[in-house]
């Protein structure tokens, strides 16, 4: 019975420091876990770092279930409706397996600063485009600057054109006035009688 009331305690002050943060963080979009658009080329504490991976980790960890329907509906999209649900769920079901497993990784690793594994950060950041992976336990070495963007990692690459040899094709040359005029007479004759036949 206490241990609960110590729960019920403790929880509101969780509640308000995770409704909190977002807010203090409303004023410059997040690309990473520590990368904040700023005028200044400092490189970012590591509370800043440690508390932005902490909130990453729960959000995933909340939002992983989310996986399901924005998969269907990408899926849905990009081909048709039946291979779209059947499809999209197994793909959800396996983003939300791994978009939990990174909230995971990120709470277990929690001392150490490292980059963000599932591209896009958030959910949310960009709902179109598929939840792809990266490298795991990379150090967050990146510094605070206007232009610091993490690239997602690279699906595919696009094959390079190879150049094909095509043979010149030969002019056509203009022989109609080769056969004279009575050439042409003769054939019109022939070709009435035939007809007329």
């Amino acid at each position: 019975m206490i241990k609960f009331n110590h729960f019920y305690i403790f929880l509101p002050f969780i509640s308000l420091f995770m409704a909190h943060m977002p807010i203090a963080q409303a004023d410059s979009p997040q690309q990473s876990y520590s990368n904040q658009a700023d005028a200044s080329l400092q490189q970012s504490s590591y509370g800043e770092k440690i508390g932005n991976k902490a909130l990453n980790a729960f959000a995933n960890l909340a939002t992983s279930p989310l996986e399901i329907p924005k998969d269907i509906i990408n899926t849905i999209n990009q081909s048709n409706f039946f291979y779209g649900v059947f499809g999209g769920f197994t793909k959800g079901l396996v983003n939300t397996l791994g978009r939990a497993g990174c909230g995971i990784a990120d709470l277990i690793t929690l001392p150490i600063p490292t980059q963000p594994i599932a591209h896009p950060v958030y959910i949310w950041d960009d709902f179109d485009m598929d939840t792809t992976y990266g490298e795991v336990l990379r150090l967050d070495n990146t510094k605070k600057t206007d232009q610091s963007i993490i690239e997602p990692p690279i699906t595919q690459a696009t094959p390079t054109p190879t150049p094909v040899a095509t043979t010149p094709k030969t002019a056509i040359v203009d022989r109609s006035n080769q056969y004279n005029q009575q050439t042409n007479k003769k054939l019109d004759t022939l070709f009435n009688n035939k007809m007329q036949k």
